[in-house]
């Protein structure tokens, strides 16, 4: 009976006066209809006569399952980001019926709906963090998140859209450039292909007026503008289809951008979207130079020039012929390096010269590693030797000098020191900023981030 909320114990109370103790002293709730229960309730009454659906619309291990069904489920076809549940064709049709539901978002059928589900405080994510670039629940702002830079998650979905805009553009105009690029190429194979064959057709035809010995040399030339010709085939069509897997692998990203814009969940947009959004820097140069279509001219006309000659003169212009089939250089130039892999195959070692090292200086590692030392070193004297100042120079030249050899080895700061004189430039690093110095200008850079 306590359910009753009674304020006195009822023992001993005659029958007739129950009820009017029940009036005085009991606080009856106020019950109120559960309007959504009850329409629930008829919607599972009316799907409840209907007959039963054919196998293939009950869920699989792959399908997304409805909620709401007992026993064996249907599949879901839509599930509600307000209730968090997955919704079959019968039960789905209370959310279109009741105006409870209209503000209710529905979308695709999904197994992560729990990932809207904040985890420490069990409420929806509605909030993106911009600071620390995660949804989180209204409750994330007053706690963890306080202080933060927050917007809606369907805001922070509509900037990330607009970038995603973006970046697709710049795929598609990619994919343009490359498609471009590959005809180019197809264009030089048939000029290559053009070219030697009509070299090899004036070639033999100008060889079969000459005597024997005129004869094996065309077959020479034959076989130098065939090789040649294959070559240089072998290599356009080899920068054809890398071009065309950059091709492939850029309407594969952009497919998958695609996909990630119709994504109507927002939390799952904005999970997959800093993976799928970045994009690799291509491997290959922005364009195509071609040259001018003329490969293998200069052959026709070294032929034609010693066909007009003397059998004796024939012999000694052998060299002008065979010289001027001359190896083709690669259609594109080498792409500039930009990443530490792609340096250090530029890379060259550079050892450094003990009779210059300041006898401060101890080298090891084979002359490649320099440490300063307190106690001085038993270098030997020696006319090149930096007396004054802990420096050292190296055995090779650089591309980019930085230091003259004939820089003064004893003397003053100026005469002297790297970075102080018009003979040398000098790069500092102290932890928090790049110092450069030359001729006793200094520039401080800010170190990369």
């Amino acid at each position: 009976m306590s359910a009753l909320n009674c304020s006195t114990s009822w023992t001993g109370l005659k029958p007739d006066n129950s009820s009017l103790f029940f009036r005085k002293h009991c606080k009856w709730p106020v019950l109120e209809k559960n309007t959504m229960l009850a329409a629930l309730v008829e919607q599972l009454k009316k799907s409840g006569l209907q007959a039963a659906p054919a196998d293939h619309c009950y869920a699989g291990p792959e399908d997304v399952a409805c909620d709401v069904c007992t026993g064996r489920k249907l599949k879901a076809i839509k599930s509600c980001l307000v209730c968090l549940i997955s919704y079959c064709e019968k039960h789905i049709q209370l959310h279109f019926e009741s105006p409870a539901f209209e503000k209710h978002k529905l979308v695709a059928p999904s197994k992560k709906l729990q990932d809207n589900i904040c985890s420490r405080h069990d409420e929806v994510m509605k909030i993106f963090c911009r600071t620390d670039q995660q949804s989180i629940c209204y409750l994330c702002t007053m706690n963890e998140h306080k202080g933060h830079e927050t917007v809606p998650a369907a805001a922070e979905r509509t900037e990330k859209q607009k970038e995603l805009e973006v970046r697709r553009l710049n795929i598609q105009q990619r994919i343009q450039e490359r498609e471009k690029d590959v005809k180019l190429l197809q264009q030089e194979v048939e000029a290559i292909n053009g070219s030697a064959d009509k070299a090899v057709e004036d070639s033999e035809k100008m060889f079969t007026e000459l005597i024997r010995l005129i004869q094996k040399r065309s077959s020479d030339v034959k076989q130098q503008v065939r090789s040649q010709q294959e070559t240089e085939v072998s290599r356009v069509k080899e920068l054809q289809e890398k071009l065309e897997q950059e091709i492939a692998e850029l309407k594969r990203k952009d497919g998958e951008l695609e996909q990630l814009s119709h994504t109507e969940d927002h939390n799952q947009f904005l999970h997959n979207y800093p993976s799928l959004s970045a994009l690799s820097e291509s491997t290959h140069s922005s364009s195509i130079n071609i040259r001018p279509l003329s490969y293998f001219e200069d052959v026709t006309a070294a032929v034609s020039e010693t066909r007009d000659k003397l059998q004796d003169i024939l012999r000694e212009e052998w060299t002008n012929i065979s010289l001027t089939v001359t190896e083709e250089d690669v259609l594109l130039s080498p792409a500039e390096p930009k990443t530490r892999a792609g340096f250090l195959k530029c890379s060259h070692e550079i050892t450094l010269d003990p009779n210059t090292a300041n006898r401060r200086l101890l080298l090891s590692e084979g002359n490649r590693k320099v440490t300063f030392m307190k106690q001085q070193q038993s270098y030997s004297d020696h006319p090149d030797r930096f007396t004054e100042w802990c420096q050292v120079l190296s055995r090779e030249s650089l591309t980019v000098a930085v230091v003259y050899k004939n820089i003064s080895r004893d003397g003053g700061l100026s005469e002297c020191i790297f970075g102080l004189n018009d003979k040398s430039w000098s790069l500092c690093y102290d932890k928090n900023s790049y110092i450069f110095w030359h001729n006793k200008t200094l520039e401080v850079l800010s170190p990369p981030e």
